[in-house]
């Protein structure tokens, strides 16, 4: 079966965009929350936000399904 990025359901704090990474990539989603926030606040931040914004807009949220595996 195919990997798919998608949003977390349980490990979210905001859109669930940080937690559907570090499944993705089998890693910490607090490693994950900490590099955003580093890369915004080291780099615009506006584009980090928006960048967040988009991907809660465009990557699915993961079905019910998904969550067992």
């Amino acid at each position: 079966m195919q990997r798919q990025l998608t949003r977390s359901i349980n490990e979210r704090m905001i859109g669930g965009v940080c937690g559907g990474i570090a499944k993705y990539f089998k890693i910490d989603p607090a490693l994950v929350r900490i590099g955003w926030v580093l890369m915004t606040i080291s780099g615009a931040v506006f584009l980090g936000v928006v960048a967040y914004i988009i991907m809660m807009i465009v990557v699915p949220e993961e079905t019910r399904f998904e969550d067992t595996q």
